[in-house]
């Protein structure tokens, strides 16, 4: 089993492994390391459906540096994740629209979900606005910690999927500036505790944390509070394994859950 993961911004690069495993609270196990690991599966495919969801308008922005594989810096990233108000007037979609789009929550008018599908590839969007549990106003984005993801922050997390693997990629906006946050996918949806989401999701069951079993998408943010990051796996989801990401308040294999955001990722991009 092979992956290979990119983490974006300032700092050193994400541990891959092979390097020092440590321990969290979470009674993970990370690794310390510098660099890039990459392998083969490139994910084939991906330039088709990326054509499909970005020609469509389907709320990203069309911005040719958004759709590689290569390292993107945090420093520059100020679009808005989850097409609220995208400055290119691309066709991201409004905070009010696709609440009946697959895994959005009809209760939540912060959310946009999107879908699109084609020759055994998909790619699905969600996006949302953070909100503290037990709001007025309901969200499937979940802040705990207003001091670390306040209020009104925003998040994206785009999956693309084919036979290779799976591309998961993450977008934040109006986080704490110039600082490093970690984010994993869990297996359960976000709820008012934060244990909620449950553990990492994990490919193989293991004892230990590692991003190369699991899907890590640490990341530090710019200047103006925005962050990105993505990771690559050789395998899919399973049906209904994963569920939510989770924002650590810092990086590694553990750390205590700053947010958290549902989201419908499947081995086809639907939960």
């Amino acid at each position: 089993m092979t992956a290979w993961m990119v983490r974006t911004g300032h700092g050193p690069a994400h541990p891959i492994s092979g390097g020092r495993p440590t321990v969290g609270p979470e009674g993970g196990t990370g690794s310390r390391g510098r660099g890039i690991s990459r392998v083969p599966g490139a994910l084939a495919g991906a330039a088709a459906l990326l054509t499909l969801a970005y020609g469509a308008g389907i709320g990203v922005a069309q911005e040719s540096d958004r759709s590689g594989h290569g390292t993107q810096s945090a420093q520059g990233a100020h679009d808005d994740p989850g097409g609220h108000g995208a400055p290119d007037g691309s066709g991201a979609h409004d905070a009010s629209g696709d609440h009946g789009a697959p895994g959005a929550s009809a209760a939540d008018p912060s959310r946009t979900d999107d879908v699109a599908a084609t020759g055994g590839s998909s790619w699905m969007r969600a996006a949302g606005v953070f909100s503290p549990p037990g709001s007025f106003v309901p969200s499937d984005a979940l802040t705990y910690d207003t001091r670390l993801v306040p209020a009104g922050a925003r998040i994206e997390i785009t999956q693309f999927t084919d036979p290779s693997g799976t591309r998961v990629g993450a977008r934040l906006h109006g986080l704490v500036p110039g600082r490093a946050y970690g984010m994993h996918v869990h297996t359960s949806p976000c709820g008012a505790d934060p244990a909620a989401a449950g553990p990492h999701y994990q490919h193989r069951s293991s004892a230990t944390a590692d991003p190369v079993n699991e899907v890590w998408l640490d990341f530090r943010t710019d200047e103006e509070g925005d962050g990105r990051a993505e990771a690559l796996h050789d395998w899919n989801f399973r049906e209904g394994g994963a569920r939510s990401v989770i924002i650590h308040d810092r990086q590694g294999g553990a750390g205590e859950r700053a947010a958290c955001f549902t989201v419908p990722f499947g081995p086809d991009g639907r939960a």
